[in-house]
């Protein structure tokens, strides 16, 4: 859970209220600092106050939509004014708090939450009272999605850890929560982005530290794996973990306790660790930038998503199950899907995977047509890499970097954290070198 807003007080009082109901409770004071947490782990409640010191609750919200976040949405508000504001961010709530807040209507409400209306058709990070809904967006008929499915029945209800291959927008993060959601456990489910935090801070965000560990530790911070207890823990693009906690990450796996940064007590941890990663692992190990150790350790059993230009047969059933979630979502008719139109779909090369269908399904939505004009990419050929277009042999390696991070971006329609995946490169690093660009240009 992530309070957002709100006085230093409230804040706190809140959070230490909620820890024994709550697997993990954070706070923030504006939206900008939810933002930074967000990107290092899934929450899948949050309590925000109407006003924030950065912008408006309703204009944060809208954007956390865009970007395709899904969490259960409390907003806080002055008594009297929660009708109202509920009322104008028709779709945006799953319910609203009036000051002053009473403990038991705040449990009430979280247990009773639902994904706002506005998210609910075409979440794909179903969160953790409704991790099955994962199952419902994994799709396909082919025959490599029907062997993906039948090992993920197969093992779900084991305790071994799993490594989760494929390409950026196969779906990866929902296999992960298909996985929880079959296994018999009852924890939380956790998700992290190992890319997404700084390396000189994820040993603190994943074990825990003790006040006065470091500089800015100023209280007991429990962890996710400690958060994660008796549920899963999800390292997302584990290839970036740093070479220097990959053996601290291997100990816990195999002792099952963990000592948090600054104490000298171990605590014993149950947690299951799913891991995923884009990067060819085996590759990384044998450049020595992966611990061999640890990726044995991980792969106890491996599911590899295909991409979805090897699974062409998938479209068809995939663009009509988007169409007919998206158009409902958005209130406008579906588009008809007309054999020709599938076909082009079929002998486009989609880099992006299910997720660019997705959003090529909503673009064209929002437009009225097919947006067919947009597949100019031709498929690569079999026995060959995807063809990428030549650069002026007078620009500089610098020049190449920032103008191919740009066309990804825009290939991805503006997925910041995406695009990020699929370059390798951490979001930070992205938003920096497109800024670059962009002054050079004189945007």
């Amino acid at each position: 859970m992530l309070i957002v807003g709100g006085a230093p007080e409230f804040r706190s009082r809140l959070r230490e209220s909620l820890r024994k109901y709550v697997a993990l409770v954070d706070s923030a004071e504006s939206a900008g600092k939810a933002g930074q947490l967000m990107a290092r782990c899934r929450f899948g409640y949050l309590i925000v106050n109407a006003e924030l010191p950065d912008m408006g609750a309703q204009a944060w919200l809208e954007e956390l939509q865009r970007n395709d976040v899904a969490a259960r949405v409390l907003l806080v508000a002055e008594r009297g004014k929660g009708a109202g504001l509920s009322q104008a961010m028709n779709g945006q709530l799953s319910g609203v708090l009036e000051r002053p807040l009473d403990l038991p209507e705040v449990i009430d409400a979280l247990q009773n939450a639902r994904l706002p209306q506005a998210q609910a058709a075409t979440s794909s990070r179903a969160s953790d009272g409704a991790a099955l809904s994962g199952q419902r967006e994994l799709i396909g008929e082919s025959a490599q999605m029907r062997e993906v499915m039948d090992l993920i029945r197969r093992i779900a209800p084991l305790p071994g850890t799993v490594l989760i291959e494929g390409e950026t927008g196969t779906g990866k993060e929902l296999v992960a929560r298909w996985l929880h959601a079959l296994s018999t456990r009852r924890g939380a489910f956790v998700a992290v982005n190992c890319g997404a935090i700084a390396p000189e801070l994820l040993e603190s965000e994943l074990f825990g530290h003790t006040k006065g560990a470091f500089t800015s530790a100023h209280q007991v911070r429990e962890g996710l794996f400690v958060a994660a207890r008796g549920g899963t823990l999800y390292l997302d693009e584990i290839s970036e973990m740093p070479f220097s906690l990959q053996v601290k990450l291997l100990r816990v796996l195999e002792e099952g306790a963990l000592r948090p940064v600054g104490s000298d007590q171990e605590v014993p941890v149950n947690v299951r660790v799913l891991a995923s990663t884009q990067h060819d692992l085996p590759l990384l190990v044998r450049e020595r930038n992966f611990r061999e150790d640890l990726y044995f350790r991980l792969n106890v059993a491996q599911v590899n998503l295909p991409p979805l230009r090897d699974r062409l047969d998938d479209i068809p059933v995939l663009a009509r199950h988007f169409m007919a979630t998206l158009a409902e979502n958005l209130g406008v008719e579906t588009l008809l899907l007309e054999p020709r139109a599938i076909g082009r779909m079929q002998q486009y090369h989609w880099p992006g995977n299910v997720r660019e269908l997705k959003n090529f399904i909503e673009r064209s939505l929002m437009l009225g047509s097919l947006a067919l004009e947009g597949l100019t990419m031709r498929a690569p050929p079999e026995d060959g890499p995807p063809q990428v277009a030549e650069y002026p042999l007078d620009w500089t390696l610098e020049e190449v970097k920032q103008h191919h991070m740009a066309r990804v971006l825009k290939a991805l329609d503006g997925n910041k954290s995406a695009a990020a995946r699929q370059l390798g490169v951490s979001r930070k690093t992205l938003e920096r070198r497109i800024r670059v660009t962009g002054e050079e240009d004189g945007a």
